[in-house]
């Protein structure tokens, strides 16, 4: 039987990392690789799961970010919050394909919920985006990638 605490916890770190938390979900989802307990899909499917979850929290978030504009505590200026929006319409949703990346991931997703992004275009984007994340790092992981190419007229 598999270990669920091992998946409960994979969730959980990629939930997590797609938000504003500082997590790092790759590290956990290639420590359960190389421990070849689990299956790769199994392992891929949950990891995927909770970091879109995430990134579906910022949309939330975003979603409702824009009346609160007025609070004294508010973390954006009225200019930053222009700035964000006017990149935003500049690049479109398919920007969102970036959602997987290090810094700028998490709030473009905030981002597109501020910018009334649809919810399922938003989570088709980023499920391929964070998916196909974590696939090329399983193949990386596990070898199925070459590291390198053969010497071209090595013998």
């Amino acid at each position: 039987m598999w270990d669920m605490t091992s998946y409960a916890g994979l969730f959980l770190i990629a939930f997590g990392a797609a938000t504003v938390l500082p997590a790092q979900s790759e590290f956990a989802l290639v420590a359960l690789l190389l421990q070849n307990l689990h299956p790769v899909s199994l392992l891929l499917l949950v990891a995927t799961a909770g970091n879109v979850l995430g990134a579906m929290l910022n949309w939330v978030l975003g979603r409702y970010l824009e009346q609160l504009q007025h609070k004294r505590w508010f973390p954006l200026k009225p200019k930053q919050l222009h700035r964000a929006q006017a990149t935003y319409h500049r690049w479109g949703y398919w920007s969102l394909l970036m959602s997987w990346a290090p810094f700028i991931g998490d709030p473009l997703t905030i981002v597109a919920g501020l910018m009334r992004e649809p919810l399922w275009r938003f989570m088709l984007i980023v499920t391929l985006a964070k998916g196909g994340r974590y696939l090329l790092l399983a193949a990386a992981t596990l070898g199925w990638v070459p590291a390198e190419a053969p010497a071209q007229g090595a013998t």
